[in-house]
């Protein structure tokens, strides 16, 4: 079959192959219709070694640049600690335009999805409906990281070669107009998930090409509906009263609205993770050597963890200690390398102080990619209740640390190969730390609780997370981090955007119209606090 073809050269070039074994068991070829390409291209949309923490995706550009803007790895001091690499920089842009061995090109796969679709019947549009609408909802929370990190970004016109054949310098469209039409389009998505009755043979295509959520539609529409929560919130202090009055309509209708936040909550079942590929034997330890980022972040572990003696803290981090003719130490205690220290001073202590968890992180093969949790869903229920009334801060606040300490367990047992997984918590011990710890009780004046909020919440996407994590402390002001000024002119601080990959500056006609605004200190949209 003439499409088949063009579907496996697309991926071969795309850099899949050397998952191509697993992968190919996603994929259909049977000779009615052309509606697996469909299927196909989905599946590509979703694995995403950018989704993923892959080796690549954390060394280069959460290790060197985001997660050390928001404090959710540990880092040297070096001059040029708070610079954007170019090439790391290229890399991550083009990745999400078009694929390669590190991303999807979920814009380049999507087109593919809209040139194939529009081919179909209007009965095959219908039975293939059900792949375009989650899709959408894989493309838009992309999209959103994008726009999160840039600012006006190519999207509406961008991957024309795929979609028209023609080569087309796309527009930046305005960040404020890409919300908009995201937040339109995911109210449609989520009605569309829970009316959707798939017929026999649909759901089963469906099932294994996702290998996200396993054909699950009641989970989509729940990603769905999570998704949409966390944009209106994202947007609720440049835009307050559409995101409160839409934010209050979700949480006062659950049963047209379901959420992340389920009874009895599991990770594994009730969370929206994208587990690593069964042919995947690497691990992080590499990526967190390359610059050194094993360390424990400073701020996290000293002022937030230690003061309350939480639980999270074995399953974060380790000790480590020192090594002495060959006699290993343990240290004591859970101490991070201060920021202050001079870089050589950091170099020359590293052992005596606390690192990321091996079994957690650095030797997992295990690890899944986040892309939204329960715990998320928390505490920005938490936030809404707290600034608009209608439900239960409090109830909320403590439930998404909860669940944040049920789910870092979580990650923690799924190593079993190198580790004996720490024994979690049980509930009652769970709920003993929260009611006895005083400085997390839900108290203080509304903006000291919000403050509270927003710190637990960035505690909880950590490193794994880090781009929720640097935007909402973008977006809230919280937790104050501080950080040492680096030595570097132009540089001394972190940025609140990235500027534009060289070769976007170069070959795109269109920048010229966004250049004026193309400045490391300029503000996303959404950031006016």
């Amino acid at each position: 079959m003439r499409y088949r073809s063009i579907t496996l050269l697309f991926f071969l070039l795309a850099g899949f192959t050397a998952c191509q074994d697993e992968l190919r068991e996603r994929y259909q070829n049977p000779s009615s219709n052309i509606q697996p390409t469909i299927g196909e291209f989905f599946t590509g949309m979703l694995n995403n070694n950018r989704v993923r923490p892959s080796y690549w995706e954390m060394s280069t550009f959460v290790n060197w640049h985001i997660g050390v803007y928001s404090q959710s790895v540990g880092y040297l001091n070096s001059p040029s600690m708070y610079q954007q690499n170019e090439s790391y920089i290229e890399d991550r842009w083009e990745d999400y335009y078009r694929p390669g061995p590190n991303g999807a090109g979920v814009i380049a796969n999507f087109r593919e999805i809209e040139k194939a679709y529009n081919l179909l019947s209007e009965a095959e549009k219908k039975d293939a409906e059900v792949f375009v609408k989650a899709a959408k909802v894989v493309l838009y929370e992309q999209t959103s990281q994008m726009v999160d990190l840039w600012g006006d970004i190519p999207f509406s016109e961008a991957g024309g070669l795929n979609s028209s054949g023609e080569i087309v310098y796309a527009k930046f469209d305005s960040a404020v107009e890409i919300y908009s039409t995201m937040l339109e389009d995911l109210k449609s998505i989520s009605d569309f998930f829970s009316n959707a009755n798939l017929n026999e043979s649909v759901q089963a295509t469906f099932s294994k090409q996702d290998i996200l959520l396993e054909g699950n539609v009641e989970m989509w529409q729940r990603y769905t509906n999570s998704l949409l929560l966390r944009f209106l919130m994202r947007l609720s202090y440049v835009q307050e009263e559409n995101s409160k009055s839409n934010i209050l309509e979700i949480l006062n209708n659950e049963s047209q609205f379901p959420l992340l936040n389920l009874e009895n909550y599991a990770p594994a079942h009730d969370d929206i993770l994208l587990m690593p590929l069964l042919t995947y034997t690497d691990d992080l330890h590499h990526a967190f050597l390359d610059w050194i980022n094993y360390p424990a972040p400073y701020y996290i572990l000293e002022n937030v963890l230690k003061p309350v003696n939480d639980l999270r803290i074995p399953v974060l981090y380790d000790k480590y200690g020192v090594t002495t003719n060959g006699n290993f130490t343990s240290n004591s205690e859970f101490n991070a390398l201060p920021l202050t220290f001079k870089t050589s001073d950091q170099q020359a202590n590293l052992e005596h102080y606390a690192i990321i968890d091996s079994a957690t992180f650095l030797f997992n093969t295990k690890l899944p990619g986040v892309l939204l949790t329960a715990s998320e869903v928390n505490f920005l229920k938490a936030e809404a209740y707290e600034r608009w009334g209608g439900g239960n801060p409090e109830q909320e606040y403590f439930n998404g640390i909860k669940n944040s300490i049920i789910f870092y367990y979580y990650l923690n047992s799924l190593n079993t190969i190198n580790f004996n997984p720490l024994t979690a918590p049980t509930n009652q011990e769970i709920n003993d730390f929260l009611s006895n710890s005083d400085s997390l009780q839900y108290t203080g004046s509304s903006a000291e609780r919000l403050q509270k909020i927003w710190t637990q919440k960035w505690v909880h996407f950590g490193f794994l997370q880090s781009v929720q994590s640097w935007s909402e402390i973008r977006r809230t002001g919280y937790p104050q981090l501080l950080f040492n000024p680096a030595s570097l002119t132009g540089y001394e601080l972190p940025p609140t955007r990235l500027t534009y990959p060289s070769n976007e500056k170069t070959y795109n006609e269109n920048y010229a119209k966004v250049a004026s605004q193309d400045l490391r200190n300029a503000k996303i949209f959404w950031d006016v606090k």
